[in-house]
């Protein structure tokens, strides 16, 4: 049975959290903690906090071995996007897109 953290309408594109959810796929719940405080991005930080939250769902539903389990899944899916108009030349505009990404995390 997995135990699942979900992070819906993260204000970050899933472009530039996809590598790192490819890291720690598979891995020992520690071993992805080890990897993910070592990396610059602040993608990282949101996949630490979820692979905590999916911790301590594993603890609440009374997992028989927490400290065994492994990240099954890491999921990254695009979200809705805000989207902003910026004025141009000649009085037109383009529009910008600001991108949100719902992050998924299941271990087992």
């Amino acid at each position: 049975m997995g135990y699942t953290a979900i992070h819906r309408h993260a204000r970050i594109s899933a472009r530039k959290v996809r590598p790192l959810a490819d890291l720690i796929r598979g891995k020992a719940v520690d071993d992805a903690l080890a990897i993910l405080r070592y990396q610059p991005q602040r993608g990282a930080r949101m996949l630490e906090k979820l692979i905590k939250s999916a911790l301590g769902n594993a603890e609440d539903l009374r997992a028989p071995n927490v400290g065994g389990l492994v990240v099954t899944d890491a999921r990254v899916d695009g979200g809705p996007m805000f989207k902003r108009m910026r004025p141009r030349a000649r009085g037109m505009a383009h529009v910008i897109n600001r991108r949100t990404a719902h992050i998924q995390v299941t271990v087992e």
